[in-house]
């Protein structure tokens, strides 16, 4: 068994512990908490599974990589603490562990990481032997593995699109949705996501990732923006208020551009309420979220994910799935030399041994 540590219990770190929980292969040996009200508490209790795994929480970072655990799930957030996520991520990987994480963007694509974050990383590899492999959602496999998987149906390839369309009001993270996504801020409030080149920084990894699966040189990136105020004021029953006049929808794209034209484009439709830019693309069925390929070219082939948790949740059930391509890549991980990794190295591999398993 692959002893493996959960280090953070928010969105992600919740489906963690399932995922872990139920491997075959791994062995839930600890789990990492910042928050004081947390610590004692059962694994199962936090990652809500209805029960207890006997692993009680603790913020003691230096006793638990001092144990060696084989893997760690880095579950806590970057979005405001890059530089905090990046050295727990650094001391992981030095103390030896093969780590999994969502949270450094700037390591989805591992050749074209910006070198004040690639070295401090490779420099832990030589000097630890753990390992690191960056995924999640989107940007994740809905941008990276899905399309390419598809792409290998079809004869003629025109363009690669790659959508995320989803109301906010479901992603439990409200401060992140308000202030870096901007929801229910004026319109002429900066969000710092819609920032000139952040979603570049962000999912232009995976835009540069499937170039070099595809085979093409990409001329540049570039990107669109829209956004839209609120017709109304809206209430929402997670969040609260969001006034008229405030921005309610955001559409962008990031664009690789090979010969002069759009081919592989990263799509985010984003609302806080159904009723704003109802003439944007809209999740299947008037639900709250989805994730969908389109390849262009012949045939066209269309794909829509959707993915519910926790009380049918599609917020939850992204989550859930960036996890799931994280912590089923640990066994194969643990098996392959130390080193930074990305979706192009680590295979998508069947639920071997899980069919059924309660």
């Amino acid at each position: 068994m692959i002893s493996t540590v959960v280090w953070g219990t928010g969105n992600v770190g919740r489906a963690a512990i399932r995922a872990v929980d139920a491997h075959p292969a791994l062995d839930l040996a600890a789990v990492l908490v910042a928050d004081p009200a947390k610590v004692g508490r059962d694994a199962g209790d936090l990652g809500g599974l209805g029960r207890c795994l006997g692993v009680p929480a603790t913020d003691d970072v230096t006793s638990v990589l001092a144990a060696r655990p084989r893997a760690v799930v880095y579950a806590a957030s970057g979005d405001l603490r890059p530089d905090g996520a990046l050295a727990d991520i650094g001391r992981a990987v030095r103390a030896g562990a093969v780590v999994v994480t969502a949270s450094v963007y700037g390591m989805y694509d591992v050749r074209g990481a910006p070198p004040e974050i690639r070295d401090p990383l490779l420099e832990a590899v030589s000097a630890g032997g753990g390992s690191l492999f960056v995924s999640g959602v989107d940007p994740g496999w809905a941008n990276d593995t899905l399309p390419l998987l598809i792409s290998g149906l079809g004869s003629r390839i025109d363009a690669v699109r790659c959508q995320e369309i989803f109301d906010y009001s479901t992603y439990e993270q409200e401060e992140s949705v308000r202030n870096l996504v901007g929801m229910g801020r004026p319109m002429d409030y900066q969000p710092l996501m819609l920032a000139e080149s952040v979603p570049t920084m962000v999912w232009g990894g995976q835009i540069r990732m499937m170039a070099r699966a595809l085979g093409v040189e990409l001329d540049e990136m570039r990107e669109t923006l829209e956004r839209r105020a609120l017709e109304t004021t809206v209430t929402t029953s997670t969040m609260g208020e969001f006034e008229a006049g405030t921005q309610g929808a955001v559409r962008f794209e990031v664009q690789g551009i090979v010969d002069g034209l759009p081919r592989i484009v990263i799509e985010h439709v984003t609302r806080i309420h159904p009723s704003c830019a109802p003439d944007w693309p809209a999740p299947p069925e008037g639900g709250a979220g989805a994730h969908r390929v389109i390849i262009e070219g012949r045939p066209r082939i269309e794909v829509t994910v959707t993915a519910t948790d926790e009380g049918e949740n599609r917020s939850a059930g992204g989550n859930a799935t960036a996890v799931g391509r994280l912590v089923n890549a640990i066994d194969w991980l643990t098996e392959a030399k130390p080193g930074l990794y990305d979706a192009l190295d680590v295979p998508l591999r069947p639920a071997a041994g899980r069919l059924g398993r309660t």
